[in-house]
Parts: structure tokens; sequence; C-alpha cells
């Protein structure tokens, strides 16, 4: 991710502003955001009420029951991810001819799909470039500091240390 972002740093002037075309050559930065919404799911999932009789797995589920979906069950199933607990960006390269519609729902999917997921998407590339260009960063802790209540939060405060790049 840092060579990405030294490259694009390398074809503008000192300070100058980040493009879009900039923001289109961060393929592998975008992976790793988006692994890591597949890790630690912002959306812990919600209630859906079935619209018609369904058939799911063995289990009937009549007309007008509500069912509860989870974000995990999909992006830590290792049907669909294989190996689902190692951070893998490259998972992200042919996402959508590889696994099945709905698996990954960083931002939700189908027509509940967030409508800010490209201005989420825009802030995420910006803030990596200016982070991953300007600090350097090291984990505090190694065991894992998530915690799921129902959503993630740290368990004990941002696990990293930063420190300023002097040389860019």
């Amino acid at each position: 991710m840092v060579q990405e972002h030294e490259e694009i740093a390398r074809n503008k002037s000192d300070g100058g502003a980040l493009t879009w075309v900039d923001l289109s050559n961060m393929k592998f930065t975008w992976r790793v955001a988006q692994e890591t919404l597949r890790l630690i799911p912002v959306v812990f999932g919600g209630f859906r009420v079935a619209l018609e009789d369904v058939e799911f797995d063995g289990y009937r589920i009549p007309k007008g029951w509500q069912a509860f979906w989870m974000a995990s069950a999909t992006q830590l199933d290792p049907s669909i991810f294989p190996e689902p607990a190692k951070f893998d960006p490259s998972r992200f390269e042919n996402l959508s001819s590889t696994t099945p519609s709905c698996s990954f729902v960083g931002f939700g999917a189908g027509p509940r799909i967030c409508p800010g997921m490209e201005f989420a998407k825009v802030q995420t590339l910006v803030m990596m470039h200016y982070l991953v260009r300007h600090f350097t960063w090291k984990l505090s802790c190694k065991e894992n500091t998530f915690t799921r209540d129902p959503m993630p939060s740290p368990l004990h405060g941002l696990p990293i240390q930063l420190e300023h790049r002097t040389s860019l």
C-alpha cells in the first residue's frame, strides 16, 4: 500500500491535491479497506420480514415472520472466503465473479446499499493516503483487540503507535 501511495505522490507537485484519477489508482488501498470491513463489519446485521414463505437450509420461514441476518454469517464463512480469519486484500481483486451476491455487505447490498458508499470510499482513500504518506505505525498489542457488542469496538483504545515521518 505504501508503494501505491508513493507512486501517486511522485506524480504530484509538493502539496498537490489528490484528483479523481489518483483515487481511481488506489486499487490496492480500496481492497485493504474492503478486507478490513469484511473481518470487522461495522453493521452487525438487521431484521427483514419474509415477503413469502421461504425454505432455507431445511427450515421453513413463514410469510410475515422476521428473520435476523448477520454480516459475519457470510463474510466469515470459510466456504465463501477461504481462511476467513486471515487478512487477505487480494480476495477483492475479482470479488464479483468469484463469490455469491450479497456475501460482502460492507455497505449493504441490493436495494438497501448505502447511498453514501462512494463518499465513504473517497474519505477512506484520502485518509489512508495521508496516513501512509505522513506516518509510520506499529501495533501496540498483538492479541485480538476488538469486541462485538454488537458493534465492533476496540478493547484497549487505539492499539497502534503513530510516528510522524520526517522524510517525504
